[in-house]
């Protein structure tokens, strides 16, 4: 009997500014490769470039092509040269996939806030992800949020669907003070601050964020808040509302912050603060309460699911986001949270949804 061969989409796995959907790709792939399995792996990547060391010893297929890689280099590459199966942890599916397929959903939140996408990528995003959910032999959700959403929206059954949640990196953990002192240092953080991590972008909620925080500068002389992520689509708002802040003297904005710089920059934060009206999962969360800060966030979409012992918040209610922020600082309630919080992340490994993940691919293999 010959191996089989699973051919995998990383396209998305080896971006330089990783977002939570290309970090779940590289971590997902990281951990399929290091596992013991029947099948043989091979990375289709739409660029040629330095790779991972961790994936020198599987099979690497650099297919550059200038646009539409996915519906047509790839496609081409399939049908030539066809796999077992292909998955697809952080993308769509080819328009006319040769092969069967697994496909992995992070969320279908331009369905929730349509507004808070360009209409060109909303329009993608619908006939991709229901295409997509059509052609493949089974569906990965992660969460129950985003699998009861592919039911209500486009009637994938629940026998088509597996759930694999997310994991949290081993690297994010409390940091000692050397540490801390080192990142405040290189971004110029002097006093304490509330964070946010994640790409601005309106489903971020980060006006009413800035809001919130006016309420609280009003009475917190010594707070700061900072936002951590790159600019996201339809941000003008965003950026109006930092620029025209009464307060923008201390809303630090970084940018892109480094993968090596974020575990001390969630241990360094009073409060990470993530209101956002909609997620598929949440993946922030979970890492900042695995470093010790505790969490303030919404009941949108997974949140409620995924955040645990977080303290949640009305994210229309600037008001409301500044209260709950205000008790998450208060000394015995931070306590609690924080070691709630440790305790809950410690559930989610990346180990856990590599070996998930090729069950659903081994099972998919086996579906007729």
């Amino acid at each position: 009997m010959s191996t089989l061969l699973i051919g995998i989409d990383a396209s998305r796995a080896c971006r330089e500014q990783m977002t939570g959907t290309e970090r779940y790709a590289r971590r997902v792939i990281d951990g399929l490769l290091t596992l013991p399995s029947p099948v043989r792996f091979r990375l289709y990547l739409d660029r040629v470039g330095p790779i991972p060391a961790d994936w020198t010893r599987v099979e690497i297929r650099p297919i550059p092509f200038p646009r539409l890689w996915t519906h047509l280099r790839l496609a081409y590459e399939l049908r030539h040269n066809p796999v077992s199966l292909l998955f697809v942890p952080a993308h769509v599916l080819p328009f006319r996939c040769p092969v069967p397929a697994v496909v992995t959903v992070h969320d279908l939140g331009y369905r929730y806030e349509p507004d808070a996408h360009p209409l060109a990528q909303r329009l993608y995003l619908e006939l991709g992800t229901r295409r997509s959910v059509r052609q493949a032999r089974l569906v990965i959700a992660i969460s129950q949020a985003t699998a009861r959403d592919l039911t209500r929206f486009y009637r994938v059954p629940d026998d088509r669907i597996r759930i694999v949640s997310h994991g949290v990196d081993e690297r994010f953990f409390p940091r000692p003070e050397s540490e801390r002192a080192a990142v405040r240092q290189r971004y110029g953080l002097a006093r304490p601050f509330l964070l946010f991590v994640g790409t601005l972008q309106p489903r971020k909620n980060i006006v009413r964020l800035v809001q919130a925080f006016e309420l609280l500068a009003r009475s917190e002389e010594e707070l700061d808040l900072v936002l951590a992520g790159k600019r996201g689509w339809l941000a003008s708002p965003i950026e109006q509302a930092l620029s025209s802040s009464p307060v923008r003297h201390r809303i630090h904005w970084l940018g892109h912050v480094a993968e090596e710089d974020l575990p001390a920059l969630y241990s360094a934060a009073e409060v990470f603060v993530y209101p956002s009206l909609y997620e598929g999962f949440g993946l922030p969360v979970l890492e900042a309460m695995a470093s010790g800060v505790p969490v303030v966030t919404t009941r949108r979409g997974a949140l409620e699911e995924i955040a645990g012992p977080a303290l949640f918040c009305n994210p229309l209610d600037p008001r409301d986001i500044a209260e709950a922020i205000r008790t998450a600082r208060e000394p015995q309630r931070r306590a609690r949270l924080v070691a709630a919080g440790q305790e809950h992340a410690r559930r989610f490994t990346w180990h856990r949804t590599a070996n998930e993940t090729l069950a659903v691919l081994l099972e998919a293999v086996g579906t007729p």
